[in-house]
């Protein structure tokens, strides 16, 4: 398989649109996960996954019945299904927030699992609530595809880079919040308390997503003037992070941000992207663990078949 086929080319501004009516959308789906869903740590409770047809909330309950909420980027619905297999479908199309919002909340309600769930958009400023953002959004099929697509193959690499880390370290996991597929690392160590600070997402809750040292990387498909990156950060971050020497040579550090990044387009068209994104990921955290002084000794593990990367 080709890299122009393996990584599609997604240009944010080429789909900004859908884009924006897409984030809104997995936010319904991602509060109805956190409304049914016990609460973990880093509110690992949350987020979506990556699955053979887009995303899915994984299987949550409402009492006694269980229940998941698919979005399917190929047939482009989203999917309620119940264990006992009487799913609901509603049609991705153009549309509004408000009127794919009446329609998941009716579909949960005719299957028996009727949730109530705080409506405002998070980590979006000035943000509408769902039931009133009746502008209409358009819908662009292939665009979400590419996207979906993207997101398959960034999910095989960062699960491999998951892989070589014995500490704690989280899913590869689809935040809603900020739209972006994120894999995390732990040292084991606490860390001072986050500023929080973010639109429309309680301080609490910053803080305790960041209770303890981290170096997480991510994908982020883009936004006002900016296109798709991969980004890798540090909290807290140590002294001399931003003038660390990663890979590749693209990558740069961001002031703006406070994170490396790599745009996508630039990994895509490398003659082996998987190796590019890999390098990203693990000088990235080589960087934020020496520099921080993690025991990578005792957080490390060798891949079978893989010598240990000692850089």
């Amino acid at each position: 398989m080709s890299s122009d086929t393996a990584w599609p080319n997604i240009s944010y501004s080429a789909w900004a649109d859908t884009a924006k009516a897409l984030h809104l959308y997995t936010q319904i789906a991602g509060k109805v996960r956190l409304e049914l869903s016990p609460w973990t740590n880093h509110s690992w409770h949350v987020p979506l996954y990556v699955n053979a047809r887009g995303l899915t909330t994984s299987l949550m309950s409402k009492g006694s019945r269980a229940f998941e909420i698919r979005f399917d980027f190929v047939d482009h619905a989203v999917v309620i299904e119940p264990v006992d297999g009487q799913a609901r479908y509603i049609e991705l199309g153009p549309d509004s927030v408000a009127g794919v919002y009446q329609s998941i909340m009716n579909a949960l309600d005719g299957l028996g699992v009727a949730v109530e769930i705080f409506t405002t958009p998070s980590e979006i400023a000035d943000a509408t609530p769902f039931e009133r953002d009746t502008q209409e959004r358009p819908y662009d099929a292939a665009a979400v595809e590419s996207f979906w697509r993207a997101l398959v193959q960034i999910d095989r690499v960062f699960k491999r880079f998951r892989a070589g880390f014995t500490g704690k370290c989280s899913p590869v996991h689809f935040f809603w919040g900020s739209f972006d597929l994120a894999v995390t690392r732990f040292s084991g160590r606490a860390a001072p308390p986050h500023p929080g600070g973010v639109p429309n997402f309680p301080d609490w809750v910053a803080r305790e997503a960041y209770s303890h040292e981290v170096s997480s990387a991510g994908f982020w498909p883009g936004g006002e003037g900016a296109d798709a990156v991969f980004y890798s950060y540090a909290y807290p971050q140590p002294d001399g992070f931003e003038k660390a020497s990663v890979l590749p040579d693209i990558a740069t550090w961001s002031d703006e941000l406070g994170e490396f990044v790599l745009p996508y387009a630039a990994m895509r068209g490398a003659v082996d992207p998987d190796a590019v994104l890999a390098d990203f990921l693990r000088s990235t955290y080589v960087a934020a663990a020496d520099l921080a002084e993690w025991d990578r000794e005792a957080l490390e593990c060798d891949l079978p078949g893989d010598a240990r990367d000692k850089s």
